[in-house]
């Protein structure tokens, strides 16, 4: 605690103690001043125990066979509801408690273990994933209520943030909740829109204008009510309907941490589950896939399998690696969840609009595998693209989080700077700190190392894919800090430029095709195409 540290230093080293900016874990801030933070990345996270280990993979079977032979998500999209019997199968296997201390009722899982299912889930039926995705936030007392197998349609939970007027804005929420004169009670009053499960739920987390405020709501309060279903493109399955709130009656006891902290609640609930979207479409990206090579593999034409066509063997093999990365950045965001790491808010929404828009991407491009037959019903790809299409807008739209990302991003390296600006009013006192500073800045400007290096962190045979990566950081850092000194506090409403930054691929360069695939595009050399052609076949075979 460098507070603590201040009290027992001499004035001289407390004056260069706080010249010395924070220095996050997050990889993803990190490069933002073009410094490489190894933690959280390096090696891979793995951390599950054997017993964790051997739990998951008696889960796994199970679930796997119920969405095989029980659930069937055409069905699903053609009631505009999940089936009773396949919610009824859902409850009895503890599917609404995943997460819920087992102590509670629930099945007590990881942040990783959780991962996994819900990659299940997504390969399967998006629309169901939807509904057991509303059951991740609630006070202690519900838990059991919300992890229980009975039938009861009392153990459904919904998410209240989003109002008419309120979207990506949640300080623009009207919805009120007023407090008694004796303090033991608040009336609610207004409405919230698009709510999943918001037709079914006997339990909401809801959000309210004061101060923003969040409260745990139940229907048996009296005065709520819901509209009727949802017309919708996609994810029909899942229920989606107004919740409206009449002069209910809510215990202040039943505030969702403290009076005024609704923001910090509601941005942890969406930071918490951002992973799980990026695992969940991992699944659906495996699912979509898997068509498309069996289809190549199965269709003929010009006298040929069309898996042996190079312009078919790229697709997959580009599909593929987009599956790899998402799936990569989901399990690496769980295990630093579980390894109890606190700052993954920029990975996570990273993850979700990568997520998001890979997976848009790959289920497109099977569609263009089967060709006409991707286009028809029965295929069950169209429906897919169909439910996919809301994941960019909805757990925060892909637009607003790209700023969110740049502007946590410039919020730690502006951090770094401001220290850099005390310390230069006092060059001879911070000679040495302001020597590193511009010999490190003009060696980036002259385009040389700076020293930063990922050896030792990644494995000897993707040397040169650390090499790029930390090239990439140098330079990105480089651009943020000019953007920095050009715009200052302006930066916040400069909406372009935070788009183009937070749009930067290199925080994923991760593995040895994505750091070839860019520079590639970079150099366009002979010898890097043919390569990359190799590497192809060698992906579609094996």
């Amino acid at each position: 605690n460098l507070q603590m540290l201040e009290l027992f230093l001499p004035p001289r080293w407390r004056r260069r103690l706080s010249l010395l900016p924070y220095e996050s874990k997050s990889f993803a801030l990190s490069i933002f001043r073009g410094q490489v933070a190894t933690a959280q990345v390096f090696p891979y996270p793995s951390v599950l125990n054997d017993e964790q280990e051997e739990f998951l993979r008696e889960l796994v079977g199970p679930c796997s066979k119920f969405f095989e032979e029980v659930n069937d998500p055409a069905k699903n999209d053609a009631l505009e509801k999940v089936e009773d019997h396949t919610m009824e199968g859902l409850k009895e296997m503890g599917a609404f408690g995943l997460q819920v201390p087992a102590e509670l009722g629930g099945v007590g899982l990881t942040n990783t273990q959780y991962a996994r299912l819900v990659e299940i889930v997504g390969s399967h039926d998006l629309g169901v994933g939807i509904t057991l995705g509303a059951h991740q936030s609630s006070k202690e007392k519900y838990l059991p209520k919300l992890a229980s197998g009975t039938k009861s349609s009392e153990h459904i939970a919904a998410y209240c943030l989003t109002e008419p007027t309120s979207g990506s804005d949640a300080a623009s929420i009207r919805t009120t909740a007023v407090p008694s004169p004796c303090g033991q009670y608040f009336t609610l009053n207004g409405g919230k829109l698009w709510i999943s499960n918001g037709g079914l739920a006997e339990i909401f987390t809801v959000f309210m204008k004061d101060k923003i405020t969040a409260f745990i709501v139940e229907r048996s309060f009296g005065g709520v009510t819901n509209g009727p279903p949802e017309k919708k493109m996609g994810i029909k399955a899942s229920n989606t309907a107004e919740v409206y709130f009449d002069n209910v009656r809510v215990p202040a006891d039943c505030v969702l941490g403290e009076v005024g902290g609704g923001f910090k609640v509601a941005m942890n609930i969406l930071n918490n589950g951002r992973f799980g979207m990026a695992a969940a479409l991992s699944g659906t990206m495996k699912g979509v896939i898997a068509k498309a090579v069996d289809h190549a593999a199965n269709r003929t034409q010009f006298g040929n399998k069309i898996h042996t066509y190079g312009v078919i063997q790229e697709k997959l093999a580009r599909m593929v690696m987009l599956q790899y990365v998402t799936e990569s950045m989901a399990y690496m965001i769980s295990g630093n969840m579980d390894s109890g790491a606190t700052e993954f808010q920029n990975e996570a929404a990273i993850s979700k609009i990568f997520a998001s828009e890979a997976a848009w991407t790959v289920t497109d491009e099977c569609i263009q595998v089967l060709g006409g037959m991707g286009f028809m019903k029965d295929t069950g790809v169209e429906r897919v693209m169909r439910d996919l299409r809301i994941f960019r807008i909805f757990e925060g739209a892909n637009d607003i989080l790209r700023l969110f990302v740049a502007l946590n991003g410039f919020q730690n390296a502006g951090i770094q700077l401001k220290s850099l600006q005390k310390a230069l009013k006092n060059p001879l006192g911070n000679a040495s700190l302001l020597a590193g500073e511009i010999t490190k800045r003009a060696k980036r400007k002259a385009g040389m190392s700076t020293g930063l290096t990922l050896q030792g962190s990644v494995h000897p045979e993707l040397a040169h894919s650390g090499e790029l990566t930390v090239k990439a950081i140098e330079q990105f850092g480089t651009v943020v800090e000019e953007l920095l000194i050009k715009h200052g506090k302006k930066i916040i409403g400069n909406s372009f430029v935070l788009k183009r930054v937070a749009d930067s691929q290199h925080e994923k360069m991760m593995c040895e095709t994505w750091c070839t695939e860019v520079r590639c595009t970079e150099i366009q050399s002979t010898a890097q195409i043919l390569q990359i052609h190799s590497y192809l076949d060698f992906t579609f075979y094996v």
